[in-house]
């Protein structure tokens, strides 16, 4: 049985190498190495904890509709809290 090893609360497998089939992608990363001034697992690591740390910080899309709102001073009264009527929609894209 394979046991799972913790790596800063995250459970992966014994290390195992990965197999880059996409000349795109082995480029991108050698290239972020040799600027990085590292190695390709190295580049892989700080790329990829980089991309987890944006999306974590990346606000929601109602987060974004809620900071406009407020930027602009705009309130949501009742009628924009209910839901559009199917007509409304069907119009959008022509359907009778």
């Amino acid at each position: 049985m394979i046991r799972p090893i913790v790596d800063n609360n995250i459970y992966t497998r014994p290390p195992a190498p990965i197999n880059v089939n996409n000349r795109e992608a082995d480029a991108l990363t050698r290239k972020f190495a040799q600027m990085a001034g590292v190695g390709i697992t190295d580049a892989i690591v700080i790329a990829m904890r980089e991309a987890i740390e944006r999306r974590r910080g990346a606000e929601t899309p109602r987060q974004t509709a809620a900071r406009l709102r407020a930027k602009h001073g705009v309130t949501l009264g009742e009628a924009a809290r209910a839901p559009l009527p199917r007509d409304a929609f069907d119009a959008m894209w022509d359907k009778s």
